[in-house]
């Protein structure tokens, strides 16, 4: 791996003009590397770069573009062993996260967009038996309705899975025949800017894929506003997603925003505590909670209240936590100190509303270095505490008692995210209405394993539009209308 990272703008790999930042390890507090920092003419280069490759990657046929994509994920492939030890370095991952959801999930991504390009995604239409008017004569109209690339795209990836979010988003993209500006997370920018040079060396045309890094806010923005950039790809937090929203307005930007979570877990009388439990517990395993889809708000039926916060506090015990490369570890650290001082600032928040701190995981007393919040859970909740309204993006469970579905429902929807909930029930049919009337993208119901092939998005302030499979190529064009004479 190249030890001096350059940004990638119209084919040609440079230094950034705004010098570099360092890389911070979460477990140990140490430097990775040092990465480049983006200058606003920069990002504006880059996005000119996209947009004046537009034309020719739009007429590439389809088969090209499927073959390099497949190239791309060959290759990826080829360095997972030399790429998951940097993924786990500069995000925090455990060994496990890092190891299997991190770069597979990343190939298997680019690999299916390359399927999914070969496929014909216009709708054609019946004719239309239309009588003579003012406007034309009449007879069979035919028609069809064509999928055509938005155009240029800045796509802008969170920390929590930067190299899986950016394939998510540039494969589609670059199926459907649009260009590509590539924006990491300033945390850990690493295996993005190698994704980049990936996708160089198996032959992307100059300026189709271009790839800038900033710990400064500016060259976002830029993209954020630039007249070159047609749509802005963005998953991150509900404040974010705001700014691009006003920002992009004035040249009408195409957006897919896909931000914050408060994920509800209702747990009904009749549910099985022990998959319910064990669900819940993904909050801490799973990447110390820096997922949107977590179940981060138990709602639990008062009969079944005491049993469940009583089985959680038993699972929190296991959840061992210490240095991420440990194959045995389950909870490594938050991204950041900032990360880690705002969970604790949450944790305390909903201590001094009321909330019981069954499980404090505020600073582990065996850990001198590293980001580390273990396993929290917040007992005695009320819906409208801060800890159960506001997203922590960390391993904090907070259990709110309700009484009967309407309020678990009531609840549920009470927060200004719709992302993904959750329904454990033994009455698969009860569960199912629950989920009906849940104001969110996402219903796990007895599970919390995702489905590849569903719309993923969000109601509310969750984001607008949806990825995940032909859904996610569609969000990446526009609908083109042609008719004519049958």
């Amino acid at each position: 791996m190249a030890k001096n990272h350059q940004l990638l703008i119209g084919g040609e790999w440079v230094d950034g003009d705004a010098g570099t930042s360092s890389i911070i390890n979460p477990a140990t507090e140490t430097v990775v590397a040092e990465v480049p920092e983006a200058s606003v003419a920069q990002a504006d280069a880059a996005a000119a770069a996209a947009q004046a490759a537009l034309p020719a990657w739009a007429a590439t046929p389809p088969e090209e573009r499927a073959a390099l994509l497949r190239a791309a994920a060959d290759r990826l492939a080829e360095r997972r062993e030399e790429l998951i030890p940097v993924i786990i370095s500069e995000t925090g991952a455990t060994a496990q996260v890092g190891s299997r959801m991190q770069v597979p999930v990343a190939i298997t991504r680019l690999r299916e967009y390359a399927n999914l390009a070969l496929q014909n995604h216009d709708i054609a239409l019946t004719p239309n038996a239309t009588p003579s008017t003012p406007l034309a004569p009449g007879g069979l109209i035919g028609a069809v309705v064509a999928r055509q690339p938005v155009g240029a795209v800045a796509t802008i990836s969170p920390y929590n899975f930067p190299l899986v979010n950016q394939a998510g988003k540039i494969a589609p993209a670059l199926a459907a025949g649009n260009t590509v500006v590539m924006k990491p997370a300033p945390q850990d920018p690493i295996a993005v800017i190698e994704l980049a040079r990936i996708l160089d060396e198996v032959g992307f045309p100059a300026g189709v894929v271009n790839v800038i890094t900033s710990a400064a806010p500016e060259p976002a923005a830029a993209l954020s506003t630039s007249t070159d950039i047609d749509m802005v790809s963005f998953t991150g937090s509900t404040s974010t997603g705001e700014r691009i929203y006003e920002s992009g307005a004035s040249t009408m930007k195409r957006l897919l925003l896909e931000l914050g979570g408060k994920g509800a877990a209702i747990v009904r009388e009749d549910a099985d505590l022990k998959t319910a439990i064990g669900a819940l517990a993904s909050v801490w395993g799973f990447h110390s909670g820096q997922i949107c889809t977590a179940p981060t708000r138990a709602v639990v039926h008062r009969t079944r209240y005491d049993e469940l916060v009583s089985g959680l506090q038993a699972a929190a015990g296991h959840m061992k936590i210490g240095d991420p490369t440990d194959d045995d570890i389950i909870v490594g650290p938050v991204i950041s100190a900032v990360q880690r001082d705002r969970i604790e600032g949450y944790i305390q928040s909903g201590a001094d509303e009321g909330a019981t701190v069954v499980v404090d995981g505020r600073r582990p007393s065996h850990l001198d270095t590293g980001f580390y919040v273990g396993p929290t859970l917040l007992a005695d909740c009320r819906p409208d505490m801060t800890a159960v309204q506001e997203e922590i993006f960390g391993p904090v469970i907070a259990v709110v008692p309700y009484g009967d579905d309407d309020e678990a429902v009531a609840i549920a929807n009470g927060t200004e995210f719709g992302l993904y909930d959750y329904v454990f029930s033994a009455d698969m049919a009860a569960a199912y209405a629950i989920a009906r009337r849940l104001r969110t993208g996402n219903v796990g119901i007895n599970t919390a394993q995702r489905n590849p092939n569903t719309a993923f998005g969000g109601f509310k302030k969750s984001g607008i539009g949806r990825d995940g499979a032909v859904f996610g190529l569609h969000a990446y064009t526009e609908l083109q209308s042609i008719v004519w004479p049958a």
